[in-house]
């Protein structure tokens, strides 16, 4: 495009030095004709921006990360000049378009109408542009080039994607072991009871202790002490860019949904905690709790104020962690604050597990770890089969 830019204004040079050296009808025929070039070329631009229609639509604006959606777009020409050159720009960063590279360009003739009916995959959990972002239009010679951003676009509203293991790799020497400290556990409640906590299912509190004590007291499972299991969730966001922060908090969900229906699945009672503007805790038991958490979870917002040193306190302070056996940190980055609750854990006689989702090299704290204070690093493009 700029090499003909440059040879049009050498004919237009040209064509000053022919008017100036030699004159007649032939020197300014030739002098207008490459004047008004550009400007027809202009004018053309302008027509195709104003008369040029597209149309795109996604058949649900909710949508879950990584799987495929059906998404149509149409081009169309309603004019009765062509269409030389209509580029189409897509939003490629956190959506892919299947069978339609970006930046393809398509001629239109009068009345042509394209329709693209293809899937459109995001990538990350989020809220966020998807499909065409602008049209890219260019004139009949090539000369200028105009785009413009679609004044309709797609907003997307993604949820998280579930990812099932079929084994925890970080704690695969103690399974077996809760496993079958769970099955006890599924026994009749018995008569002891416990201060309520929240998160505590509420078809556990025992309503005769409770009015008794004027307080809220849950019943307290055989083998209950050995089996608590617990997940503390970092939700600070750690930039302003979404480029950075929609990756990283996608994966830090992934692997908290990985961890709460691995367990849920084998009916294993697990504690979540994390931050949302003060602490939130939730109690999942099974599929049936799971469900309502994963759209709990979904809801979840990754604020700049929240501290997970803070949340993890406010859970140990108000017991949310007494019965814990295993405890799993789902943290970005080291915390020192995070590594003496793990102590703490350890030295309770439980086993703390930090999932640091990063790209960082966290080799030097790797040495860190022990058989009670296990440490995985997770890279944020990285599959959590086989790592988790």
């Amino acid at each position: 495009m700029i090499i003909r830019r440059w040879i049009l204004l050498g004919l237009w040079l040209l064509s000053l030095v022919s008017i100036s050296f030699y004159g007649g009808a032939v020197s300014y025929g030739f002098f207008f004709g490459v004047t008004f070039v550009p400007v027809v070329a202009a004018i053309y631009l302008l027509c195709v921006y104003f008369r040029f229609k597209i149309y795109q639509k996604l058949e649900s604006r909710n949508v879950v990360c990584g799987q495929p959606v059906p998404y149509f777009f149409v081009l169309q020409n309603d004019d009765h000049f062509a269409f030389t050159s209509v580029g189409v720009r897509l939003f490629s960063s956190f959506s892919s378009v299947e069978k339609l590279p970006d930046g393809t360009s398509y001629e239109l003739l009068p009345g042509d109408r394209y329709t693209f009916e293809t899937k459109l995959v995001c990538k990350y959990r989020g809220e966020y542009e998807v499909g065409v972002k602008e049209i890219v239009i260019t004139d009949f010679l090539r000369l200028f080039q105009v785009s413009y951003r679609v004044p309709e676009t797609i907003r997307a509203l993604v949820m998280p994607r579930v990812v099932q293991v079929d084994e925890l790799q970080c704690i695969a020497d103690i399974q077996a072991l809760l496993q079958r400290e769970t099955y006890r556990a599924q026994t009749e409640p018995d008569v002891v009871v416990r201060e309520y906590v929240p998160g505590d299912a509420l078809k556990q509190i025992h309503w005769k202790a409770t009015a008794r004590a004027q307080e809220l007291k849950v019943r307290t499972r055989t083998g209950e002490e050995k089996t608590g299991i617990a997940i503390l969730c970092d939700t600070k966001r750690y930039s302003a860019d979404n480029r950075e922060y929609l990756p990283l908090e996608n994966k830090m969900l992934e692997v908290l949904l990985a961890l709460t229906v691995y367990f849920a699945q084998r009916n294993m009672a697990c504690r979540i905690c994390y931050g949302q503007r003060g602490m939130v805790c939730r109690h999942v038991q099974d599929l049936k709790d799971f469900d309502v958490f994963y759209r709990q979870a979904a809801a979840i917002d990754f604020v700049q104020e929240e501290s997970v040193e803070e949340t993890g306190r406010q859970a140990l302070a108000g017991g949310a962690w007494q019965d814990c056996r295993i405890l799993f940190f789902v943290l970005h980055a080291w915390s020192d604050s995070v590594w003496e609750m793990a102590e703490q854990i350890a030295a309770g006689g439980g086993i703390a597990v930090l999932c640091l989702v990063t790209d960082g090299n966290m080799d030097e704290y790797m040495k860190l770890g022990s058989v009670r204070k296990r440490i995985v690093v997770l890279p944020v493009e990285a599959k959590l089969e086989g790592k988790l």
